[in-house]
């Protein structure tokens, strides 16, 4: 056994003690249409007829009611056919939504949906036209997901750290690189994968904003940055601030009256972009951004994150070159300024006694390691890899400490695996693929007893 990726085929997860997933993990319609239009759930299909489905252009997200993505381009049959996209969980939807009597589904193009109807349910529009339905196959959803069947496993020492204990430094070294390079070869996938569905840029668009978005609002940012992309945004230099605000909707008459003094200068200047661009841009109720703010410390606060954003936009072009050195990057996000942001928490807060930075090194660090890095590090760059290793440790996350519990205990060993970004890395991939995914809370995990032909296997 050689690799990891060896070690979980080894582990034949269809042999686990596993919950039931009945239809499948409940997934909303949001986050369902965020994977599709970064072409994490592909672009080539079979329709139910036997149809080749290729989606040429995945479109522009609909502000408004009607379809999900307006002027896509599909090729069906080898035939070439432009309109509209709508994403649905099940077939049956299409009729319990009422698309079949509502014109302005009309020029739907291609039904996506993720759960098959039968023989009986059909797509058609008001002028009974059938429209090509495909289905994602639940293991290409799972897979895009990377969620597992668990939320959290209880922090204690596991079967598997007797196994551990015995281990050499290099074996446990060996073991733990390769399940970090077994996770930056799967963050590079899903990279090539946006890149190829969207562009490099937009790509990296979504990237930052993801990670800008701190793990409750990574959704919120990522609609936010596929609502508005790049390319649009760099159209309009000037409103793109205002753009990323309202269409955030964060402009709000009750924000307005809320704020005092330089707040409700800076939102004027902001409603006098937003005013104009508004009909065209204001998502209804139903598709606006699901923020989670419970919670949020002050300085993480969303709004600011925008100003971030809005930085890069008006210095796009040094920011991209910038990426491609993780020493460029990290001093022009550490470097980004904002005449309000730099002494606002929120748009409703008072000024601020002290100057804050708008970006921190925590946040850049996971930019650069979740996705700078991974497809230099998936082709063996070895100046990469030079670089991941001497990375710090982030702070240490609950999943990360839950992991080295069950896989050491109080060991004092564990401390010298807690020290690196890529040690976080690689104890994130196993708590992963195997805490998260038994539900026998360790006792049927085949882990334990694979560690043993993993040391076997050691050159």
């Amino acid at each position: 056994m050689t690799s990891y990726l060896d070690l979980l085929r080894a582990c034949g997860r269809e042999s686990w003690v596993m919950e039931e997933w009945g239809a499948g993990p409940v997934v909303s319609e949001l986050e369902l249409q965020a994977l599709w239009f970064a072409g994490q759930l592909g672009r080539e299909f079979v329709t139910l007829s036997g149809e080749s489905v290729k989606v040429v252009q995945f479109g522009h997200w609909n502000h408004a009611a009607g379809p999900d993505f307006l002027h896509a381009v599909v090729e069906i049959g080898g035939e070439t056919c432009c309109g509209t996209i709508e994403l649905d969980h099940r077939a049956s939807d299409w009729e319990a939504h009422g698309h079949a009597q509502n014109e302005s589904f009309n020029r739907v193009v291609l039904h996506v949906v993720f759960e098959e109807g039968g023989p009986c349910v059909f797509t058609r529009t008001s002028e009974h036209r059938e429209i090509p339905r495909v289905v994602v196959a639940a293991h290409v959803l799972e897979d895009a997901l990377d969620r597992p069947r668990l939320k959290v496993a209880r922090a204690h020492p596991g079967r598997c750290c007797s196994s551990m204990g015995s281990m050499t430094d290099g074996d446990v070294e060996r073991l733990l690189l390769e399940a970090a390079k077994h996770r930056m070869r799967r963050k590079a996938r899903w990279r090539m994968k946006t890149v190829e569905a969207q562009s490099k840029d937009e790509w990296l668009w979504q990237a930052l904003a993801t990670t800008m978005g701190y793990r409750p609002n990574r959704l919120a940012m990522t609609l936010l940055a596929q609502r508005l992309p790049i390319r649009l945004l760099l159209d309009r230099p000037e409103q793109a601030e205002a753009l990323l605000f309202g269409v955030a909707g964060f402009l709000s008459a009750e924000i307005y009256d809320q704020a005092e003094g330089d707040s409700r200068e800076y939102l004027r200047g902001l409603w006098e972009s937003w005013w104009r661009l508004r009909a065209d841009y204001e998502l209804i109720p139903e598709r606006q951004i699901p923020w989670r703010l419970a919670g949020i410390r002050p300085v993480n606060h969303p709004q600011r994150r925008l100003a971030c954003l809005a930085g890069v936009v008006r210095q796009w072009a040094a920011f991209r070159r910038a990426c491609q050195h993780v020493q460029d990057v990290e001093s022009f996000l550490l470097g980004l300024g904002h005449p309000y942001w730099n002494w606002h928490f929120t748009l409703t807060s008072q000024t601020s006694a002290r100057r804050m930075v708008l970006v921190g090194k925590q946040r850049v660090r996971e930019f650069v390691v979740n996705h700078l890095l991974p497809l230099r590090l998936a082709a063996d760059d070895q100046t990469a890899w030079r670089h991941f290793m001497k990375i710090p440790a982030p702070v240490l996350s609950e999943k990360v400490d839950v992991a080295s519990c069950r896989l050491w205990g109080n060991h004092p060993q564990k401390t010298a695996y807690l020290k690196k970004a890529w040690q976080h890395q690689a104890l994130l991939q196993i708590y992963q693929d195997f805490c998260l995914q038994d539900i026998s809370d360790c006792q049927q995990c085949p882990f334990p007893e694979q560690l043993g032909q993993w040391r076997e296997g050691a050159p």
